[in-house]
């Protein structure tokens, strides 16, 4: 067990909504099913999936027939991924792991997949490093992240929340993981790659029950109110929903999201 990992306040925060996280891997669940599609596991296969939250993609995968391992930073996400596992078969494993130091041998997998996970990790070239060491050569991987431009939903999201927020700024951009030239440079000799955008939607009733979606199942949301001060708190939700109630339409909120699914092959 790495202590480190325990004692992060990231592990902490990320993990803190448990099993309600889930809820924000439904609302993604468009894209992260096309990225396990694009990986398209086969029964039998190893596959990784890094930075597994609370196990969507891992249980999509393993329902193929693959074997799965999923890897995350929180205790609390992992223990929420084997609840949620229960019954699959073969079930996944669920280990604590950062991406920048995954705990296999050398081409151990043949597919790896991270849904708006690895974006995450605080050294990017680490983080690649690795995916590659434990990738066997002609294995496949799947990434969907954040494409998103300077206007838009992602980036207003995370803005908003900064202001909110006396948390620093992640040292690596979670943003880079979404510009194909970026990822072409940060990949070379390890993988040959393809990207395509995405565009994920969130359908949902209003920005109440959005809001309510993330007070609870979202680590950044969740410990920027916790930590403000009580008159403060209706303020940023205040914020928060003003912001969603600028999508909303006829059948409710319709929140279009840019990403990118990349589709890779190790060198």
């Amino acid at each position: 067990m790495d202590t480190a990992i325990d004692l992060a306040p990231a592990a902490r925060m990320w993990g803190e909504p448990g099993a309600a996280y889930d809820g924000i891997s439904f609302g993604l669940s468009d894209t992260i099913s096309h990225a396990v599609q694009l990986l398209w596991p086969r029964p039998g296969e190893r596959v990784l999936d890094v930075g597994t939250g609370t196990g969507w993609a891992a249980r999509l995968a393993a329902r193929r027939g693959a074997r799965v391992t999923g890897v995350d930073i929180a205790p609390g996400m992992l223990a929420a991924a084997q609840q949620l596992s229960e019954g699959i078969e073969p079930r996944p494993e669920f280990v604590r792991a950062r991406a920048e130091s995954l705990p296999f041998e050398d081409a151990t997998f043949d597919g790896l997949i991270s849904t708006f996970g690895v974006i995450f990790a605080e050294d990017s070239a680490a983080a690649i490093h690795e995916m590659a060491r434990v990738l066997r050569p002609g294995g496949r991987l799947a990434l969907a992240t954040w494409a998103d431009e300077p206007e838009g939903y992602i980036a207003r999201f995370f803005g908003l929340t900064a202001r909110w927020s006396d948390v620093p700024p992640p040292p690596a951009s979670p943003s880079d993981w979404g510009r194909p030239d970026w990822l072409a440079a940060a990949m070379q000799g390890r993988f040959e790659i393809a990207c395509r955008a995405q565009v994920t939607v969130l359908y949902a009733p209003d920005p109440a029950t959005v809001w309510q979606e993330y007070l609870h199942g979202f680590g950044p949301v969740a410990a920027t109110h916790a930590a403000l001060p009580e008159e403060r708190r209706a303020d940023f939700r205040a914020e928060f929903e003003a912001m969603h109630r600028q999508y909303q339409t006829e059948i409710g909120l319709v929140i279009p999201r840019s990403a990118l699914l990349v589709r890779g092959t190790r060198i």
